[in-house]
């Protein structure tokens, strides 16, 4: 029996269901509290008949109990791929359990789920998989088959059918994208783990990390023949490199790549205290072609609260410096979610937003992470939980088609704020190829840096498998020589077209 909360228990008679169904149930109560002890049993019977039940026992003694035959005859079940595909009669089963169990707690608990009883990060591949193979009917198959609300299925297959347009204008397949990583910041903002260092205490592991960075570029170079797609500095925060570090770092690129084929250049200039007229004068003179400020919000306290040590103000200037440099293509994030804020505060960001008029706007939904500092110190943000997401992310939605942007990629993580997504939208022709590639899934990534995750293709674009480097900058740095190795290894072995 598997805990996914100190009184939330799921058993199954295959092992591999409950670890199916502890995101599920993680994303009901992400607090881990049901407001009781709830308990989901997986049986099968001799004659293959496979029931679920679901019993809540509320701390008043109350008790609530929903039980179904899932499966009465296996022979009944819908296998996607044949029954011949390797693992596709467990696989179905397995979906058929989850179904039944979602049905029930939403019967328990009157609650459902804007995505239903999906828990992946990409929805959306779905759908792009059904438009691939010719198949119609996606928001009924969305909602029919996996729960999901008919407003989040109309959306899944609205961004499904831009990317697929927008992958079918180049032989995405035949390419590849860089990512480089630089996993140092000004300050840790409160909600994030993404492998960032502080520079207050990591400053002098920065000139190591270049130089050995600049050896991954320089060798992994060398293994790639395939053409060069896409180039995408993120981190971290990549602007808080010097002028001359900046400019080292995209020269090396430059003239370890074949930059002759690439259709973007991205930059995360994420944070405005991280951004200096130089910097962009360097991004610019070097081919950068699209960068991101990242507000997150534009509510000063919030900022504050976070731990991010800059100010509205400073957003703006980015901004200005920006198109200033000649900057045309420029996305912002937002949060909706901050600690402390409300609808209200959310459409002030927005409208401050609208004033700077970016190319692209991403709208992520807070994800309370475990290792941040929001889940670790709880009584260091208490009372500041914020009201009303939802409403924060549709009015995202309705600011980016008020001012022309369609969404154009989505995802989503785990243990999200009232369990959302993360959509990115844009102006026409403003799509960041590598945010789309990247999601679905679509194309190899060659990822350079400390906590990056490369992804090979294999067996005729079926599978995807990850090589990825340590996360701790000492580490990647001492032992740069082994994050070589491993993607030369990984390559020879299978014989990966690269």
């Amino acid at each position: 029996m598997r805990q996914a909360g100190e009184n939330i228990r799921i058993s199954a008679f295959d092992p591999i269901m409950e670890d199916d169904f502890l995101p599920l149930l993680h994303s009901f109560f992400p607090d881990g509290q049901a407001g009781g002890t709830l308990e989901t049993i997986i049986t099968q019977e001799e004659d293959g008949t496979v029931k679920a039940r679901t019993t809540l026992i509320l701390t008043d003694g109350v008790s609530h109990t929903e039980e179904d035959n899932v499966v009465p005859d296996p022979a009944d079940i819908e296998i996607e791929g044949g029954e011949d595909a390797p693992g596709a009669v467990r696989r179905a089963l397995r979906k058929e359990v989850a179904r039944a169990v979602y049905l029930q707690i939403v019967k328990i608990t009157g609650r459902k789920l804007p995505w239903g009883m999906l828990t992946g990060v990409r929805p959306t591949k779905l759908v792009l998989d059904r438009i691939e193979k010719g198949l119609g009917m996606h928001a009924t198959y969305l909602t029919d088959r996996f729960c999901v609300t008919q407003e989040k299925a109309a959306l899944a297959v609205r961004v499904a059918r831009r990317e697929n347009e927008l992958l079918d204008s180049f032989d995405h397949r035949s390419g590849f994208s860089l990512y480089v990583g630089i996993p140092f910041c000004p300050s840790i903002c409160n909600y994030c783990t993404f492998g960032s260092h502080p520079l207050s205490k990591f400053g002098e592991y920065v000139e190591p990390y270049l130089e050995a960075l600049g050896k991954e570029i320089t060798e992994t170079s060398k293994l790639m023949t395939k053409r060069l797609d896409c180039v995408y500095v993120g981190g971290g925060t990549p602007t808080i490199l010097s002028p001359l570090q900046l400019e080292k770092l995209i020269t090396r690129i430059r003239e370890s790549f074949d930059m002759s084929s690439v259709r973007e250049f991205c930059v995360e200039a994420g944070r405005p205290d991280s951004i200096t007229k130089e910097k962009l004068e360097v991004l610019r003179d070097s081919g950068v072609t699209r960068i991101s400020i990242n507000p997150q919000t534009m509510v000063e306290r919030t900022l504050k609260t976070i731990g991010r040590a800059h100010s509205p103000e400073q957003i703006v200037e980015a901004f200005a410096m920006a198109r200033a440099c000649g900057f045309d293509n420029i996305n912002a994030d937002l949060i909706a979610g901050l600690s402390g804020e409300t609808p209200e505060d959310f459409l002030y960001t927005l409208s401050k937003i609208g004033e700077l008029s970016p190319e692209s706007l991403t709208v992520h939904t807070l994800a309370h992470k475990r290792a941040a500092r929001l889940t670790t110190s709880p009584e260091m943000y208490e009372g500041l939980e914020a009201k009303g997401v939802p409403e924060m992310v549709r009015a995202g939605a309705e600011w980016a088609r008020e001012h022309g942007m369609e969404p154009y990629y989505l995802y989503r993580q785990k243990n999200m704020t009232e369990s959302l997504e993360n959509i990115g939208y844009c102006l026409p022709g403003r799509e960041c190829l590598y945010n789309i590639l990247i999601m679905e899934e679509r194309q190899m990534i060659l990822a350079l840096g400390a906590g990056a995750s490369s992804k090979f293709v294999r067996d005729c674009a079926e599978r995807f498998e990850r090589v990825e480097n340590v996360k701790s900058v000492k580490d990647y740095v001492e032992r740069i020589d082994e994050m070589i190795g491993r993607k030369r290894a990984y390559i020879e072995e299978y014989n990966i077209k690269v």
